[in-house]
């Protein structure tokens, strides 16, 4: 979960928490980045106007990684020009601030369902238990 502002980073990572997902929240795009290096996730949710890498620039890198990862866009006005641009970029999902716990959890559950085939056909081996369980998916 990236998200620049403190009050909505806390409200969408708590939210997410009660509602059994494992969540990591960063505070600008680069410290995503650098999370996205060196962890496992099952879903990003990221804003789009941030300090030092935006949501955009987020997801130019994923797409030149070829990481595969479902993305949700959570964001008070659509980057539509970029998104002409680059149509390979559109997320997953778009939740327009400000948003509410139902409204987050619809958009999480939706994007998750879609995407649940491509979970389970690149899962971890059995053995590894440290990963988290279908109830626990880390965002």
């Amino acid at each position: 979960m990236v998200e620049d502002e403190p009050l909505i980073r806390r409200f969408t990572t708590k939210a997410l928490i009660r509602s059994g997902y494992h969540v990591d929240a960063a505070e600008d795009g680069a410290s995503a980045w650098d999370a996205l290096q060196h962890n496992r996730y099952d879903l990003l949710i990221t804003d789009h106007h941030m300090p030092k890498v935006s949501g955009m620039e987020l997801l130019k890198k994923l797409h030149a990684t070829r990481m595969a990862l479902p993305i949700i866009m959570a964001t008070e006005t659509l980057p539509a020009r970029e998104f002409a641009a680059h149509p390979w970029l559109l997320p997953a999902g778009m939740l327009f601030k400000p948003y509410n716990f139902d409204e987050l959890l619809g958009i999480v559950k939706e994007v998750l369902g879609a995407t649940a085939s491509v979970r389970e056909e690149n899962a971890p081996p059995p053995e590894w238990q440290s990963q988290p369980t279908a109830m626990g998916l880390r965002l």
